[in-house]
C-alpha cells in the first residue's frame, strides 16, 4: 500500500473509533445509573444488586474510556494535520478537545467520590450528561466531515 493510499484511508479510523466510544459511552452511563441505584435501593433489592459489581465495571470502562477518548482525539487531530498540512479550527474541534477535558475532570472526581462526596458525584453526573450530549452532536458533524471526506475520493 503506497502512502497516499494509506494517508487517505486513515482519515476512517477516527470517525470508527468515536463511534465505539459513543457507544461504550452510553453503557458506561447505563452502569452508572446501576451502580447509583445500588447504592439507594433498599436493602433487600441491594442485597441482589451488590453481586453484579455494577461499580467495579463502571470504573474499569469510565478508565479505558478516558484513554481512548484523549487517543481518539490526538489521532484524530494527527491525521487531519498528517492529510491536510493543517486543523480545520471550528466547532468540531473545539467541541472535541472540550469533551477530552470534560472526561479528565470527570474521572478526576473518583477519588472524592470514593471518600463519600456527593457534590462530586453530582458533579461526575452532570459532566458526564454533557459529555454524552456534546459526544451526540460530534457524531452528527462528524458525518458531515466525513462525507466531504468521501465526496473527494
Amino acid at each position: 500500500m503506497d502512502v497516499e493510499t494509506l494517508k487517505s484511508w486513515s482519515q476512517f479510523g477516527h470517525p470508527i473509533l468515536m463511534w465505539v466510544l459513543l457507544a461504550i459511552t452510553l453503557y458506561a452511563g447505563y452502569l452508572g445509573l446501576q451502580v447509583r441505584r445500588t447504592r439507594t435501593a433498599d436493602k433487600e433489592t441491594r442485597k441482589e444488586l451488590v453481586p453484579k459489581q455494577f461499580h467495579i465495571k463502571h470504573y474499569q470502562l469510565g478508565s479505558i474510556l478516558l484513554a481512548l477518548v484523549v487517543l481518539g482525539t490526538i489521532g484524530g487531530m494527527a491525521v487531519t494535520y498528517i492529510n491536510n498540512g493543517k486543523l480545520f479550527v471550528g466547532p468540531h474541534l473545539l467541541t472535541g478537545l472540550s469533551m477530552t477535558g470534560i472526561i479528565a475532570i470527570s474521572v478526576s472526581l473518583v477519588p472524592l467520590m470514593q471518600k463519600g462526596s456527593d457534590a462530586a458525584r453530582y458533579a461526575h453526573i452532570a459532566l458526564n450528561a454533557s459529555l454524552v450530549g456534546l459526544f451526540g452532536w460530534q457524531a452528527l458533524t462528524g458525518i458531515e466531515i466525513v462525507q466531504k471526506i468521501v465526496s473527494n475520493f
